[in-house]
Parts: C-alpha cells; sequence; structure tokens
C-alpha cells in the first residue's frame, strides 16, 4: 500500500471519528418545545444527574405560570452519543401538579439536536372517585435553543403575574 492510500485511508479514519463525536447529543441548555414551553438544563454531573427550570406556555389553571423546578436523570452519561434520561416538574408555585417526562436526546440528519418525549401530568383530586380524570399522558418534541446567560430567557419570557392566566379549552 502506497503512502498517499495510506493517507488517505488514514484521513477518513479521523474524520468519521470526528464526525461521531460531533454527533453527541448534550442535555444542557435552552429547550423550546411544541406547544412553546421552554425548558433550561443546567450542567449534567458525572453521574447523569440534573436540574434546571421550566416555563410551560399551557396549563389547566387559572393563576398565573410560573418558572417551575426539574430535577433528572441522564442514562450512560459517558457512552452514548444519544441519551436516555427522565426528569421530574414539580408545578407547587402554581398548579397542585406534577409532570414526569421520559425521552432520549437524538441528533438528526441536519446534526440538530431534538429531545423526543413522553409525560405523565397527576393533578391533586378531592376523592377517590375523581381518580380517573388525575391523570393526563402526552408527548413532546423539543428543539435547542440559544441561550447566552443562565436563567436569563426563562426569566424574561416569564408572564407577569398581575394578570391571570386563562384556563385551557
Amino acid at each position: 500500500m502506497g503512502k498517499s492510500n495510506f493517507s488517505l485511508i488514514l484521513t477518513l479514519a479521523l474524520m468519521a471519528v470526528g464526525s461521531t463525536s460531533e454527533r453527541k447529543c448534550e442535555l444542557s441548555g435552552l429547550w423550546r418545545n411544541d406547544l412553546g414551553s421552554l425548558m433550561e438544563i443546567y450542567a449534567v454531573n458525572s453521574t447523569g444527574e440534573f436540574s434546571g427550570e421550566y416555563l410551560t406556555s399551557v396549563t389547566a389553571t387559572s393563576s398565573c405560570i410560573l418558572r417551575s423546578p426539574l430535577k433528572g436523570a441522564q442514562h450512560s452519561t459517558q457512552q452514548r452519543a444519544q441519551p436516555v434520561f427522565g426528569f421530574t416538574v414539580n408545578w407547587e408555585n402554581f398548579s397542585n401538579s406534577t409532570t414526569v417526562f421520559v425521552g432520549q436526546c437524538f441528533v438528526d440528519e441536519k446534526r440538530k439536536e431534538i429531545l423526543r418525549t413522553m409525560w405523565l401530568l397527576r393533578e391533586h383530586v378531592g376523592s377517590l372517585g375523581d381518580n380517573w380524570r388525575a391523570t393526563r399522558v402526552g408527548t413532546n418534541i423539543f428543539t435547542r435553543k440559544r441561550n447566552l446567560v443562565r436563567g436569563k430567557i426563562l426569566h424574561d419570557h416569564a408572564p407577569s403575574c398581575g394578570t391571570p392566566v386563562p384556563a385551557a379549552q
């Protein structure tokens, strides 16, 4: 094998390794879902745990929407380029409910990061007889948004709580 063929193969191998590492999906950062809700995930630690804030754009309550804390975990932080994760959002600041999300972080053919999630929302009900209406299920697709200052975007988009938010139809 000539030197030029070896150089070509080595270059192609290095490009393949480089493109694989560029395609790693990172959970930390700012995300917007298909309903317009914003989520910021802070740094994922070495065990895969993370926290952040969620600002929903939809609610079934007439209370003012506030930023809500989220806590979660990512699976295989060092080994997977497109990790599986889960997190919980506690809507305690304005609603009597909690939502759990599970999903996977993907990189599409255009190298855009996408979070595909499924969620369960559980709200408080007054009796066992009302249990049938206490849980909702759905899906969301999140896409990465640019965020220059941690917490700034969610703070700027949070509604003023002087005016009540209309209940969802």
